[in-house]
């Protein structure tokens, strides 16, 4: 049995769940979002400002492997709309600098070329200074995604750290060759 599945999920002012067949819909002053409970073992029900989710059948790997990710999958959700959620990225590298041009990220980068990224539906994306990206949104796999794209894109070398990285990343850099003496 899932420790994290059997915890309770509380809803907070302002945010309002439906619940109709296998479909969790969450709506909370940032935005909407929903999710369909795929799997037919695990039922989910709200009482007293709370969701619970039950998984009927225990013994079941899958339903096992699926409980306490649907109750992360809601209690995200929960959070999104009543919260967001924020990635920050630094830009660390002599000319290195971002801007946002209308629905795209333009990173100029040491490449001889900007780089633009669409930005999706749903993402906001602002940059402070010139090198730090602030990427945010109510839906937590799409901020994640987007981040770890942008990242994707020059992301940190050892020696020197420059690229792409987390605000709250920690490098650990490596020695350079040595010349012998």
């Amino acid at each position: 049995m899932s420790k994290i599945g059997r915890k309770p999920i509380s809803i907070p002012k302002g945010v309002e769940v439906v619940i109709s067949d296998n479909k969790v819909k969450v709506k909370g002053p940032k935005g909407e979002l929903i999710e369909e409970i795929k799997n037919k073992d695990i039922s989910i029900k709200t009482e007293n400002n709370n969701i619970y989710l039950f998984n009927s059948s225990p013994d079941n790997s899958d339903s096992k492997m699926y409980y306490g990710l649907y109750r992360s999958l809601v209690n995200n959700m929960v959070k999104g709309v009543s919260n967001g959620f924020t990635k920050r990225l630094l830009l660390v590298g002599t000319g290195y600098r971002a801007k946002v041009t209308g629905q795209q990220l333009e990173l100029s980068i040491g490449f001889s070329h900007p780089v633009l990224i669409d930005i999706p539906k749903g993402i906001e994306c602002k940059v402070e200074e010139q090198t730090k990206i602030i990427i945010s949104g109510i839906d937590k796999q799409k901020v994640g995604q987007f981040a770890a794209n942008v990242r994707g894109i020059r992301p940190p070398e050892p020696y020197q750290g420059k690229g792409i990285r987390y605000e709250d990343e920690k490098l650990k850099k490596k020695a350079g060759k040595s010349g012998k003496k």
